[in-house]
């Protein structure tokens, strides 16, 4: 019997050392709390954004620990918050190095034949794969077909008999026609806006709880992108293929025909479900960031006369500028300067992305607290675009922050840094800005709900969608 209770001693003074002397455990970790067991933080955080205050999560917990990280446990991972702009130049300094790109296992179940983004070699891989699309010089031939649907949108979807248009649902109409002419190459509006019927129900999944069960958004995020994949991509990838072989299409008409002509550096070419995979994300990338933004430029300049006044003329200055039909040009989008401030201001306090998951590659120390192999590491915009040590006033609408050289680096970060800068960048701004010129050369408007509550899930949206009275001049 006494060599038993020795035995069972033993056992239990290994487990004790096992808990608490394991390296997470005997080693620094930031300060924090890792809430529920399994679902951690994960239902405040989504709820705040719920609330339309996404940054509470964030700065109630820099107030709690006294900290520019904490950890906590996000999305069923154990995870550390880096907050500010040395955190942000950290981070994007050591992307491939110490960490690298990760996404939630919703992410992964929705695009189920991929190897993910998340892997440095796939997105090294993603990168090469587009024919340098994304670079200023390439993407100033798009700039009339942008325009072109431009005018084709507002008179289709904006001119009615009571000139009353809900802009959210709008905007996305717009950024998605755009996405699938220069992408796919789909220009039938018609087909246009049954493929984004689905995609809607695909997005709101997207970045959630991963509960496979119907009636979640997660459900229904997986059974709209395997109809998607089915119904529309792979008949339109098998479609274009034909049209390539017969000369039907055009090898460099868009990123489809570069994807299905390209061979990586063994010779492979990406198989059909793969390609399908990367439009998709690429759709995603191109669409619902810019349709947020797109109509929350609406929303700020409806509540700030003063603004609306000066884009107003910058882009009326422009318009007559051009002859009878004549579309924009690269030169006409150097000129919209304050457009564009107006626009980054509306990134800072509505960024589309909130931020974004890294995985711990190996442990590192960062300011003296240890970050283990195998966390997630989770950056937040809020941490700086709302943040006062950055921004004086930071609730306050002042595009005149990025005159000159703008922010100070690493602050202002919707569009990420380092290696994982989003490459749509350029892209994003043409169609925000050819959308402004269109909107405000037609209209002035007003809001129909003057205190509409803002959603984030995952990205900001005005609740009702933003109703609004058109004024057309």
């Amino acid at each position: 019997m006494e060599l038993l209770y020795i035995c069972i001693s033993l056992v239990s003074l290994t487990i004790i050392l096992i808990v608490f002397l394991s390296p997470s455990k005997a080693k620094n970790l930031p300060p924090g709390k890792t809430g529920w067991p399994v679902i951690g933080e994960s239902i405040e955080y989504l709820g705040a954004g719920w609330k339309g205050r996404p940054e509470k999560f964030i700065f109630d917990r820099m107030s709690n620990y006294s900290s520019y990280i904490f950890k906590t446990n996000l999305m069923l991972q154990p995870t550390v918050v880096f907050c500010g702009a040395p955190a942000h130049k950290f981070l994007f300094a050591n992307e491939n190095k110490l960490i690298q790109s990760w996404w939630p296992s919703s992410v992964d179940k929705i695009f189920p034949s991929s190897t993910q983004t998340s892997s440095k070699e796939e997105a090294i891989k993603m990168r090469k794969m587009l024919p340098n699309f994304f670079k200023p010089e390439a993407l100033q031939r798009y700039i009339g077909i942008m325009d072109t649907i431009a005018h084709q949108h507002f008179a289709a979807n904006w001119d009615n008999k009571d000139m009353i248009v809900v802009v959210y649902p709008l905007t996305q109409r717009y950024t998605f026609w755009i996405a699938c002419r220069l992408f796919l190459s789909i220009e039938d509006p018609k087909e246009v806006d049954r493929f984004l019927e689905r995609f809607k129900v695909l997005s709101e999944g997207l970045v959630s709880i991963p509960v496979d069960f119907p009636g979640t958004p997660f459900h229904g995020s997986i059974k709209a992108s395997e109809y998607i994949r089915k119904e529309f991509l792979m008949r339109i990838i098998k479609q274009r293929k034909i049209d390539l072989a017969e000369g039907k299409a055009s090898p460099t008409q868009d990123i489809l025909s570069h994807m299905l002509l390209t061979a990586d550096e063994d010779g492979k070419f990406m198989k059909e479900v793969d390609i399908a995979d990367k439009i998709l994300g690429l759709l995603i990338g191109g669409h619902d960031t810019a349709s947020s933004a797109c109509a929350f430029i609406v929303k700020y300049l409806a509540e700030l006369p003063h603004i609306y006044q000066g884009v107003y003329k910058e882009q009326m200055d422009i318009a007559k500028s051009k002859g009878p039909g004549e579309l924009l040009n690269w030169e006409d989008i150097q000129k919209m300067k304050l457009s564009w401030n107006v626009a980054c201001e509306v990134l800072r306090l509505a960024p589309p992305v909130q931020g974004a998951f890294r995985d711990v590659l190996t442990d590192f120390m960062y300011e003296g607290f240890y970050i283990p192999k195998g966390w997630k590491i989770y950056w937040s915009t809020h941490s700086t675009h709302k943040n006062p040590e950055y921004f004086l006033e930071p609730y306050k609408f002042d595009p005149s922050r990025f005159d000159g050289r703008g922010p100070v680096p690493y602050t202002f970060v919707p569009f990420g840094g380092g290696p994982r800068m989003c490459p749509g960048k350029e892209y994003a701004r043409l169609e925000i800005l050819v959308f402004m010129h269109n909107l405000v050369k037609k209209f002035k408007w007003e809001k129909l709900i003057p205190d509409e509550k803002i959603v984030v899930n995952p990205m900001p949206i005005p609740e009702k969608g933003l109703p609004i009275q058109l004024f057309p001049y």
